[in-house]
């Protein structure tokens, strides 16, 4: 599946639908009191739902987007923009191969230690006294460290880190982006647990599994799969 057609049954349909909701709304307002109406929010071609509160459809060219990854503060900016993109490829242009190129080229060039840091910050609040804090995530951590450079940290803070290459958890490889000149960022953390799940939840109903979306960027293992189709 590569590109979503609109045939001109579908634009039929959707020109019937949109007549049908005007005479609903003209019918039911006209039984309201005159203080209530209801309103037309707006006709969506396509749109993708999690749940009630999770969901993404796109108007006039503009993504509408609601508990995704995109609009969340605690996902890097690369996955948020990846997210975005292969979501503008399939509600927009309806093009799934487009979605399939967007997710291959970001996940080399991170694989390749291309992308900038600024694009692998995480946003973290504090959100009490970091004595208080039972468990120590990397944002406390990073709290820490600004503390040390004799950085003010209180509630309502949000730090900024990068995961960095090495042992440990991810908590012990957090570091401050402001102190993070020289440091190597983890590939491995940033392709699972950043860009595979933010695009997953589009890319996994149209058929491609977090193994598909890996093999993408390694070239002849992909074309050689494509051969038994």
């Amino acid at each position: 599946m590569s590109e979503i057609m609109e045939s001109p049954e579908q634009i039929a349909i959707e020109n019937e639908i949109r007549g049908q909701v005007k005479e609903y709304l003209d019918y039911f307002n006209g039984s309201l009191p005159d203080s209530m109406e209801l309103e037309f929010e707006g006709f969506y071609r396509r749109g993708f739902f999690v749940s009630k509160k999770r969901y993404a459809v796109i108007e006039d060219g503009t993504i509408i987007a609601k508990g995704l990854e995109l609009v969340r503060r605690d996902w890097a900016p690369v996955a948020k923009k990846t997210q975005e993109d292969i979501l503008m490829a399939i509600l927009k242009e309806g093009n799934v191969k487009k979605a399939e190129k967007i997710i291959k080229n970001v996940l080399r060039e991170i694989k390749k230690g291309n992308v900038d840091k600024k694009d692998l910050i995480i946003h973290t609040q504090i959100t009490k006294k970091l004595d208080d804090y039972k468990q120590i995530g990397p944002h406390v951590i990073v709290a820490r460290q600004l503390e040390a450079h004799g950085k003010q940290v209180s509630k309502g803070t949000i730090v900024q880190y990068i995961v960095s290459k090495g042992k440990g958890s991810i908590s012990d490889r957090a570091v401050a982006y402001e102190y993070s000149d020289g440091v190597e960022y983890d590939k491995d953390y940033y392709i699972n647990n950043q860009i595979l799940p933010a695009v997953s939840r589009m890319m996994e109903p149209l058929g491609y599994t977090k193994e598909r979306l890996l093999e993408l960027a390694e070239g002849e293992r992909q074309q050689s799969l494509d051969a038994f189709f």
